[in-house]
């Protein structure tokens, strides 16, 4: 018989609605070849609650993707909502294998999701000009989705992750029962 821990569940259902709110709330800035998705700041907390985070992240960004595309650009992208979550999803794993080189972490997190994201959205989105570069489609598109990820997961996340990480914070989240893996 399989043990379902009621609090992990839990959690990955909070996180993929907190994914998902943010993500549609600010679709503005969220779509589109130049993004700054805040939603992904919360990605680091996987290296802190493991899978529940890893499934939250995926599940919030395909109802994300879905929702928000409709409102950016009045259609959901279906190679979005597939591939952007499948990005989240192996990013956040990324994470949370590197858990003990947390910086490091989130870097390559957000290399892959610039990679992955980038790789295909530049066929359905018009790339952005950086600088007078003069790189093909493709390359602009990876070079903005991972500036844009590095700023939200390595920088504002990371800096998440270390104000969460703090034994005064831990401690009451061990206390209630739930899986700390740092």
């Amino acid at each position: 018989m399989i043990k379902v821990n009621v609090r992990e569940i839990s959690l990955s259902a909070v996180f993929a609605g907190l994914y998902a709110a943010l993500l549609i709330f600010l679709a503005p800035i969220s779509f589109g070849p130049v993004q700054l998705r805040i939603a992904d700041c919360l990605l680091p907390l996987t290296a802190l609650f493991g899978w529940p985070i890893i499934w939250g992240a995926t599940l919030g960004c395909l109802v994300g993707n879905f929702v928000g595309g409709i409102m950016a650009f009045g259609s959901a992208n279906p190679v979005d909502i597939l591939f952007g979550s499948i990005a989240n999803l192996i990013a956040t794993y990324v994470i949370f294998r590197l858990r003990r080189r947390k910086l490091l972490g989130c870097t390559l997190g957000s290399i892959t999701i610039g990679v992955i994201v980038g790789g295909y959205l530049w066929l359905f989105v018009p790339a952005p000009e950086l600088s007078g570069l003069s790189l093909p489609a493709w390359a602009a598109m990876i070079m903005s989705i991972t500036i844009s990820s590095l700023v939200a997961v390595a920088v504002i996340g990371y800096m998440l992750l270390l104000a969460v990480s703090r034994p005064s914070v831990i401690e009451p989240i061990k206390s209630k029962g739930l899986r700390i893996y740092i």
